[in-house]
């Protein structure tokens, strides 16, 4: 079975709903839905492709979107490589042309089905915010990054990194307790890095694998949020292999979490996130202003540590 390139648009409002559409008679998987998109032609880049089937199927003209994730899927039909784009800005209104209906959802509540199966995972990846903060109570205290961390959340956080290397272990329980606590009650995940153990004890989310960690596992952990720190192909494919949840990668700058390492830069990142499965986050020496840079090569968004409570 040949394999056939299709791009795929997530198109967002800025309330964070997005588009779908239900394939009409006569059309494989009739009754299904789906992201607007369709095949790639020969000598058409996927972003061209992309401008040209929402103009053909929805009547409108992109002008803003970036590359995301990039799913494979058998059907019995066909072998389908669907290269997603989160498409942000566009102009002309949007008309039924191709779909025989349309529907605005929001990710976590998403009510018509059936939905295609490739699909399943990319609406589990919009669950994620575009930011992920990391905590440091071992540099700055535990009271201070609990105060730090109330008013992040206060203010939208909603995705949060246990990572305390740097305090013992009743120190780090202590601190992970009531971290989840305070993130559960505002709405937020969290996730301890590296103690599965201690991610069940404390009633975490998840756990989030460091690479060498990740590296050694056969099978993703039974727990509902995995994620794992990548640094070259050979980790992400893992970490897609694994089918994790997300992955972060960096670091893209220099930063004082490690100094004197040379970031990846911009340009690596993008051919590094080409054509991967999972929503991934660029870290390293980054601020909430480089959201939009990461989200050009490819990221989801950004992680950072001291940029979150800053």
């Amino acid at each position: 079975m040949s394999l056939v390139e299709a791009a795929a648009a997530v198109i967002l409002r800025p309330d964070g709903h997005f588009l779908l559409g239900r394939r009409p008679p006569g059309k494989p998987y009739a009754g299904y839905w789906e992201f607007p998109g369709g095949k790639i032609e020969p000598g058409e880049t996927a972003a061209q492709a992309l401008v040209r089937e929402l103009h053909e199927e929805l009547g409108i003209e992109a002008d803003r979107y970036t590359p995301w994730i990039t799913r494979e899927f058998v059907y019995p039909h066909a072998h389908v490589r669907l290269h997603f784009f989160r498409v942000s800005g566009w102009h002309g209104e949007i008309r039924d042309i191709h779909h025989d209906a349309l529907a605005w959802k929001r990710a976590g509540n998403v009510d018509v089905e059936p939905m295609l199966p490739a699909n399943v995972a990319v609406l589990r990846g919009l669950t994620f915010p575009d930011f992920y903060a990391i905590t440091h109570a071992g540099d700055i205290g535990i009271e201070a990054q609990l105060r730090q961390l109330e008013r992040a959340l206060a203010g939208g956080l909603r995705l949060l990194q246990i990572r305390e290397p740097r305090l013992g272990a009743e120190a780090r329980e202590r601190f992970a307790r009531e971290a989840t606590r305070l993130a559960h009650a505002h709405g937020a995940r969290v996730l301890v890095n590296g103690d599965l153990a201690l991610a069940r004890l404390v009633g975490a989310d998840g756990v989030h694998l460091p690479c060498a960690q990740l590296m050694q596992l056969a099978e993703r952990p039974d727990l509902p949020l995995v994620a794992a720190s990548c640094h070259n192909p050979p980790e992400l494919a893992r970490a897609a292999a694994l089918e994790l949840d997300f992955a972060v990668l960096g670091p893209v700058k220099e930063s004082l979490s490690h100094p004197g390492v040379a970031g990846l830069g911009w340009q690596r990142c993008a051919q590094l996130l080409e054509n991967v499965s999972l929503p991934v986050f660029a870290l390293g020496g980054l601020q909430r202003d480089d959201l939009e840079a990461a989200q050009r090569t490819g990221a989801h968004g950004i992680a950072a540590i001291r940029a979150a409570w800053g």
